[in-house]
């Protein structure tokens, strides 16, 4: 990595630090407290960035998604098998995350890999947002997402196309850690 890469990695690393752990109170418009968080850092060539927050809820895990620099228009989000995003296109990470051995589907189909999570939906300005309750992803355990990644695709996820919905190029990728408690 050069060294503008670097310093701009410690600054976005920085700024989110800030966002996650300086906005405890409730009623700011801040997500529940994340029990998990995965800070999305661009592909070689890309602009996209952002944050995803995983937090237990009643029926799952729920996950916050703010992303930026994504071009109008829909983008796969998904949860992949290894927490290395180390490779300059996001390849590092592997596959979906597939623990059950499922076909790919749609967040609410009856068979899907655990990692599907749908689109993200991202504005003229490139903004997007996610705020699901997922009922596969877990925190502990066999579906346990915890050391894994998500990576944001370049297409949107057309849910039938095996076995990665045609999702496309690999725009961002975060490790999923424990967040601070």
């Amino acid at each position: 990595m050069n060294r503008h890469t670097c310093l701009m990695l410690f600054l976005l690393l920085s700024i989110t630090a800030a966002v996650l752990l300086g906005c405890d109170s409730p009623g700011r418009g801040r997500p529940p407290k994340a029990d998990a968080v995965s800070v999305l850092i661009p592909t070689k060539g890309n602009t996209a960035a952002g944050v995803v927050t995983f937090s237990r809820a009643k029926g799952g895990v729920r996950v916050v998604a703010e992303v930026t620099g994504l071009s109008t228009g829909a983008h796969a989000i998904h949860i992949h098998e290894f927490g290395d995003c180390r490779s300059s296109d996001g390849s590092s990470a592997g596959e979906h995350f597939n623990p059950d051995n499922q076909p790919h589907g749609a967040p609410d189909a009856q068979e899907r890999h655990v990692g599907d999570l749908g689109n993200l939906q991202a504005d003229k300005n490139g903004a997007a947002s996610l705020d699901i309750i997922d009922p596969l992803l877990a925190l502990e355990g066999e579906h346990s997402i915890i050391g894994r990644s998500v990576v944001v695709h370049a297409q949107e996820d057309d849910f039938t196309t095996q076995p990665h919905g045609a999702a496309g190029g690999r725009l961002a990728c975060g490790t999923i850690g424990l967040a601070r408690q």
